[in-house]
């Protein structure tokens, strides 16, 4: 079974919606614009839509015969604050954003995939289409989520995907258990004694201290975490005093950490906790911790997994699936939706070279029109596979 024929013949369509999404970027929980194209969409499909959830998210149903059985597909809509660089046709028209992580592609694959699905209905169950606002940093989908996305809409697993410049075109890759990583915000504020510069004395220096806690931060995944197990805490940001001959009373420190377990989340939040407390009381300073678990570990489960691979390999035939991805220290809040329900998180290729090659989150990016068909016919196999004839 390769590619859909009948999503080969719609391409280029689902390609020109890919385009106009891109050249209209919209940023987290601000995508009306973009939900307004895709319910029209799914409107004129024939799919019952639904909106709302996490402000500008759009579900929508498609139940096809008498089987209760319930199957979730997600697309993210969002784009980032990035000035583009590139100079085809269809070049962001919104100075200083840009689609530059190809959720643009994610939408059109999805609506591509649901457009076959509605016209030729051979499966026998319910499909929910769910198109996920604020993917990038606030984690739109644990809003979706919190917002009751699975009561209203209750699924017996749910399924992502994401392209990948580097991997060629026709090709998807997966892995079983921890794919991606957590991503946890933190900020630490630092209350010391301010004083002029010449008379460091006479005040208690937050900058000092601070920067000791910067260094014992990196000691943390060095000498705290098992070396078999990754992690990362990276200081991003470091802010402090307003002029150059007053030692200020204030300094803050801001980054993020990556874990591959949640024991590790666990880890790395109680020894920052205590390094922040123990320096500051060492040097008579007061600090605290605000530690924000923005983006849970992404955990592919094996039997959804191994469905998702047979789906792809229907698809592009078993030498183009690889199966033993490496995980990454990336984060994705589709994690949230993986908490709840089983499920499996997927990378379709989006080429190699001047084509496919630049990563995402650059501001020459764009997604390869290439991959609609692989995508979307993916998508399509998959409910085929566990709610057609097949299953």
């Amino acid at each position: 079974m390769p590619i859909k024929e009948e999503i080969a013949a719609y391409a280029e369509e689902i390609g020109e919606i890919r385009r106009d999404i891109h050249a209209h970027p919209e940023t987290a929980f601000e995508e009306f614009r973009t939900a307004d194209i895709v319910a029209d969409k799914l409107t004129e499909y024939g799919i019952e839509i639904h909106r709302g959830l996490a402000k500008t998210g759009v579900v929508g149903t498609l139940k096809v015969g008498s089987s209760n059985r319930c199957i979730g597909l997600r697309a993210d809509m969002d784009a980032l604050d990035i000035l583009e660089e590139n100079s085809f046709d269809h070049v962001s028209t919104i100075d200083g954003k840009m689609h530059a992580c190809g959720h643009d592609g994610h939408t059109a694959m999805l609506l591509g995939a649901a457009r076959y699905l509605s016209e030729t209905k051979n499966f026998n169950g319910t499909v929910h289409f769910i198109f996920q606002p604020a993917e990038e940093n606030v984690a739109g989908g644990r809003v979706m989520v919190e917002d009751g996305l699975f009561e209203k809409f209750p699924v017996e697993a749910v399924y992502g995907m994401h392209n990948s410049p580097g991997i060629p075109i026709g090709q998807f890759a997966m892995q079983t258990g921890s794919a991606m990583a957590s991503a946890d915000m933190f900020k630490i504020e630092i209350t010391g004694k301010g004083s002029h510069g010449g008379h460091p004395h006479q005040g208690i220096d937050p900058i000092v201290t601070g920067s000791e806690i910067v260094m014992a931060l990196q000691r943390v995944v060095a000498r705290t975490i098992n070396p078999v197990e990754a992690a990362v805490i990276s200081v991003t940001q470091f802010h402090a005093g307003r002029t150059m001959n007053v030692i200020p009373e204030t300094a803050v420190i801001q980054g993020t950490c990556r874990a591959l377990l949640p024991s590790v989340q666990n880890q790395i939040e109680n020894r920052m906790k205590q390094i922040v407390e123990g320096v500051c009381a060492a040097h008579g300073l007061t600090g605290t911790v605000d530690y924000d678990r923005r983006y849970p570990v992404l955990i592919n489960t094996p039997e959804e997994t191994s469905k998702a691979a047979a789906a792809a390999i229907k698809v592009v035939g078993e030498d183009n699936v690889n199966t033993h991805l490496p995980p990454t220290m990336g984060s994705e809040d589709f994690a949230w939706m993986l908490q709840d329900n089983p499920g499996c998180y997927i990378r379709v290729g989006n080429g190699e070279g001047e084509d496919g090659g630049c990563v995402v989150h650059n501001p020459n990016y764009d997604f390869n029109d290439e991959a609609i068909i692989f995508g979307a016919s993916y998508w399509a196999t998959l409910v085929e596979q566990e709610f057609g004839a097949e299953s």
